[in-house]
């Protein structure tokens, strides 16, 4: 299995309604083949540190993974993650 972790620091004006829209996208993605867990949250520590978004995504294998980054599905949600956020950073590791 392959964990997927992203991590969303989204631009300060991004308001409240754009970042819940954004996290809504996020998990309509949970039912894309391949996915065996997809998990989304807002951060609840907000320390300097924090981002505000986190995606984790659980894959059966490399394959699944590979298809979702080119998924027609997810290719916008992910611009839309690139257009509202000033930082993302990511992590993909075998489990």
């Amino acid at each position: 299995m392959i964990l997927h972790l992203v991590s969303f620091k989204y631009k300060k004006d991004t308001g409240v309604s754009a970042r819940d829209d954004h996290r809504a996208r996020l998990r309509a993605l949970k039912d894309l083949d391949g996915v065996i867990d997809l998990k989304v949250g807002e951060d609840i520590v907000r320390s300097a540190r924090s981002y505000d978004t986190g995606l984790m995504i659980v894959f059966r294998d490399r394959a699944a993974l590979d298809a979702y980054q080119k998924n027609d599905r997810h290719v916008p949600i992910a611009q839309l993650g690139v257009a509202v956020s000033e930082h993302i950073v990511a992590v993909d590791f075998e489990t």
